[in-house]
């Protein structure tokens, strides 16, 4: 892209599930460049090295595209959950876990559920505690830290910090800002952890390694990073208690900025903390997949001109590929709603749209019942975010202002973040 005149004070890197992107912000908040590499189809996303050659070639990019002398923050984030070891030397040793992979002993997910509290993060499938457990008892490890945290230190050259939000699943407490003492009962020892800082917090200087690879100011500060999730909704302009983000992909996800933290592990609900707000989410089996198994893309386009948002449709379904739902609803078994179908393509499609709507609404209520500021705004991510009859029938069933999205890109949110340390 083309470089703007204004110097970049803040670099934010993302390291994705199919790639890695930087991105260059003015104090302004101004974006000033960004790039991006894709780890490649015969790639090992797994492999560590994977990540940081992406890294390092979008770093190289930048440096050849604009000035990195005025830069005075850096941060970075990465998957929620995914772990590796590391030896002596901070070089990863055993095969990491990525943040879909669960851990593959479940006497070590029964230690984990056995010792955490009821409302733990670190409980259940989405576990990251587990899956550390496992990778500390691999030979030749010496510590357990997450992806952001091993890619920050690669750069420095330092030893791996990690933030409140990516050590939120393995099991960190960000009230009391300490890893718990339940935690040796889950079969982890607490001084294989990584040391944790809050979100944007200064970890200490890129120092000489940065600048003599890429070019970067030494003094420039590191600042605690935070999951690519968290990410993707700072890069939205989201900043105010009740403003939510909605992703509108193959499921929905729901994002809501609270003033206080908000955990239900029956709906998969926790709480990260963003400086002294809290981000509190679920996620509905309802989405793009549902309308992907009755449309393909093209038919959904021919036929949205045809829907009629301001008229609904009345017939109350509940979209699900297959039986079973996570939230706002919490039943395995719950059954999907589709009947009846009309003849009329527009109107089915305009249903299930309606259904999805629905799901949103009812989610976003669910997560206000349980403690959560009342919805205020929302701003929306996801191919389904382009569909303006969509829009429409979602402003009818929500009620408040549909604003925009400042950035969909997790690096420019991480960028934002490393920012807001140049303002404290």
């Amino acid at each position: 892209m083309t470089p703007s005149a204004a110097p970049a004070v803040a670099i934010g890197i993302d390291v994705g599930t199919s790639g890695a992107r930087v991105a260059a912000l003015a104090a302004d908040g101004e974006l000033i460049a960004s790039f991006a590499e894709r780890y490649g189809a015969a790639a090992d996303k797994a492999e560590p090295t994977v990540w940081w050659q992406a890294v390092s070639r979008c770093l190289d990019q930048l440096a050849g595209a604009i000035s990195l002398e005025s830069v005075r923050t850096l941060a970075v984030d990465g998957t929620s959950g995914t772990m590796l070891g590391l030896d002596e030397d901070g070089r990863p040793v055993a095969r990491p876990l990525l943040y879909n992979e669960p851990c593959p002993d479940v006497a070590i997910i029964a230690a984990v559920d056995e010792a955490a509290p009821a409302d733990s993060p670190a409980r259940g499938s989405s576990s990251a505690l587990a899956p550390a457990v496992h990778i500390a008892r691999q030979p030749g490890v010496a510590r357990v830290v997450h992806q952001a945290d091993w890619i920050a230190a690669m750069i420095t050259g330092g030893t791996a910090v990690s933030d409140a939000n990516n050590a939120l699943k393995t099991g960190y407490d960000p009230v009391a800002e300490a890893w718990p003492e339940w935690i040796a009962g889950a079969g982890m020892d607490v001084d294989e952890l990584p040391a944790v800082v809050l979100p944007g917090s200064a970890i200490g200087p890129l120092g000489g390694q940065a600048k003599q690879r890429f070019g970067l100011p030494a003094e420039a500060m590191l600042c605690g990073g935070t999951t690519d999730g968290c990410a993707s909704f700072l890069a939205t302009g989201a900043d105010r208690p009740g403003d939510a983000v909605t992703a509108l992909g193959s499921t929905l996800v729901l994002k809501l900025l609270s003033d206080r933290p908000i955990n239900a592990p029956q709906y998969g609900i926790y709480s990260h903390r963003i400086g002294d707000m809290w981000l509190a989410g679920g996620a509905s089996n309802t989405g793009g997949a549902v309308l992907a198994a009755h449309f393909d893309a093209k038919t959904i386009e021919a036929l949205t001109p045809q829907l009629d948002p301001d008229t609904p449709t009345g017939l109350d379904y509940y979209p699900l590929v297959k039986p079973g739902e996570r939230f706002p609803i919490n039943d395995p078994e719950l059954p999907p709603r589709l009947d009846p179908r009309p003849e009329d393509d527009a109107r089915f499609l305009q249903a299930l749209l309606e259904g999805i709507a629905a799901v949103e609404a009812l989610g976003y209520r669910r997560l206000s019942e349980i403690g959560a500021p009342p919805l205020a705004s929302v701003r929306s991510v996801g191919g389904g975010a382009n569909n303006p009859a969509f829009t429409r029938i979602r402003e009818k069933a929500l009620g408040v202002p549909f604003l925009p999205a400042l950035s969909t890109e997790a690096a420019v949110g991480t960028a934002r973040l490393a920012l807001r340390a140049l303002k404290r």
